[in-house]
């Protein structure tokens, strides 16, 4: 996983690439200063909303030359987990809300040599993570309701960072913050000051007159 030696780590989400054109979106991702390719991978149940499947990631994964950060918001994503591996996903973060047996999905997770995270959607407190914080490399905020691109960023999620920020830091941990949704040039800075260190972006790169300077904007923050 990319170092913090440049300040945050930028995952741009794919999902917000043009698909007619995808190798080529990932040939600049490639040439940027992108640290991660994120992808968002969503099942139509736990989410009101179908991203793309097996065979889209595929393709990603041919021409992706960084790590694939793979985000599920899915049901039973236990069911999926070594397929996911096998097709490149270096990091593979399930949400807390679609896991009854939690721990044992992080297990499954590690197990196959992948970082595990834990996303928490708007309304999830922080409190939940308690248990489980020492076993993952990365706590994923939803800043949106997850489901679909271009929406208004939660402005309370500055103090859910906080929270977990001083969780993370009072255990001692390297435990990474990531932040998805509604990223900005206006928000990315508090973002990083209150604790995050993960910026996902996607609508805010892809639809921007020049990505690669948008990502290296962020980057320099």
């Amino acid at each position: 996983m990319s170092s913090l030696s440049n300040g945050a780590i930028i995952a741009p989400s794919v999902l917000a690439a043009d698909f007619a054109n995808l190798q080529r979106d990932c040939e600049m991702l490639n040439a940027s200063q992108a640290d991660w390719f994120h992808i968002d991978i969503m099942d139509g149940v736990f989410v009101p909303n179908i991203s793309f499947g097996m065979p889209v990631l595929e393709a990603i994964q041919r021409h992706a030359k960084k790590p694939l950060d793979v985000h599920l918001m899915i049901v039973q994503p236990e069911r999926y987990l070594e397929t996911f591996k096998k097709l490149g996903a270096e990091i593979i973060t399930v949400h807390y809300e679609a896991c009854p047996h939690l721990h044992r999905t992080i297990q499954q997770i590690k197990d196959l040599g992948c970082k595990a995270g834990v996303a928490l959607n708007p309304h999830t407190p922080v409190n939940v993570l308690e248990d489980i914080i020492q076993d993952i490399d990365m706590v994923l905020v939803m800043s949106v309701n997850p489901g679909f691109g271009g929406q208004k960023f939660i402005e309370h999620t500055y103090e859910k960072i906080r929270k977990i920020r001083q969780l993370v830091d009072s255990k001692g941990f390297n435990t990474l913050i990531e932040i998805d949704g509604g990223i900005n040039q206006k928000n990315a800075k508090q973002l990083i000051e209150a604790g995050a260190n993960v910026l996902v972006a996607g609508n805010f790169v892809f639809s921007s007159e020049n990505p690669t300077q948008t990502i290296q904007d962020l980057k320099n923050i």
